[in-house]
């Protein structure tokens, strides 16, 4: 199957006071790419996200959004620092000494001086709070892959039949040149006649100069190697895989064969066939941008 590059995915897991909210973006991107914005503390999982992207995302830029919701009433603990407190309650003591001021420091007071009380967060089981992220991301990596897929089939759709209408004009030019040929050979005769009246025609020297401009106008060899482009990127999108950038140096190919066709073209309905050949091509090559 063929994967477009652009997909979307979103996956919520609970587990106990824990949330997990992973949202996920790919658009299309030469390399690999990730940005993934997240809480602070849960940047030590970044390297084990990555990863776990990987498994779904060959090539492409994808951007993570990654929500965390604890409800526990256990996450956060209150600290006693009896030394602080101790150090304050001495300055307290050694002001009354020195300034003179009554000291009716009560622990209310001194319970509300600067990191005597504070709050800590208990340690967490990292393993724990894994298990529930990677489940929400895998969850949107599925549905990103899925999407990429729907969307990837009808590109391949899509570019079969583009494929099978250039076909049909590269067997429009090989068929064209029989008659071209004849048309030319008529014309010079026709030429030669009028400029020698009732002398005898060499058609020798007549023959030789349709020879050359057959050779001039000639696009057997373009036109087979253009079906033979067309038939090989047909069967790569059958076989599907990660074929982006082989479609991609095929497109080129293609479009080498169209421009000398269109050079080589000495009538208005070679030369629009050709035109049209080069559109398509195009077409398919702003198509192909967005395959994995």
């Amino acid at each position: 199957m063929i994967k477009s590059m652009t997909g979307f995915g979103r996956c919520e897991n609970h587990q106990g006071d824990r949330k997990f909210t992973v949202e996920m973006k790919a658009v299309n991107h030469r390399y690999f790419d990730v940005n993934i914005r997240m809480p602070k503390k849960l940047n030590f999982f970044e390297t084990a996200i990555r990863s776990v992207l990987k498994e779904y995302l060959q090539r492409g830029k994808v951007d993570v959004f990654i929500t965390y919701e604890d409800y526990s009433e256990t996450n956060l603990s209150l600290k006693y620092n009896e030394a602080v407190a101790a150090q304050y309650l001495a300055y307290f003591r050694e002001m009354e000494e020195k300034l003179g001021v009554k000291n009716d420091v009560s622990a209310s007071i001194l319970g509300r001086c600067p990191e005597v009380f504070s709050m800590e967060e208990q340690a967490v089981d990292e393993k724990q709070i894994w298990e529930v992220l990677e489940t929400a991301l895998r969850g949107a990596g599925e549905q990103m892959v899925a999407s990429r897929i729907r969307e990837g089939e009808a590109l391949k759709k899509d570019l079969l039949e583009k494929l099978d209408g250039m076909l049909l004009d590269t067997a429009k030019v090989e068929e064209r040149y029989p008659g071209i040929m004849e048309e030319y050979r008529n014309k010079i005769h026709e030429k030669v006649r009028e400029l020698l009246e009732d002398s005898q025609i060499d058609e020798g020297r007549l023959a030789a100069e349709v020879v050359l401009y057959a050779d001039k106008i000639c696009t057997d060899e373009e036109t087979v190697r253009l079906r033979s482009h067309i038939e090989n990127m047909a069967a790569e999108l059958k076989k599907g895989g990660s074929v982006g950038r082989k479609l991609d140096f095929i497109a080129q190919e293609m479009n080498r064969e169209a421009n000398t066709i269109l050079s080589k073209a000495n009538d208005l309905e070679t030369s629009n066939i050709a035109i049209n050949l080069k559109t398509e091509i195009e077409k398919v090559r702003e198509q192909i941008q967005n395959i994995e």
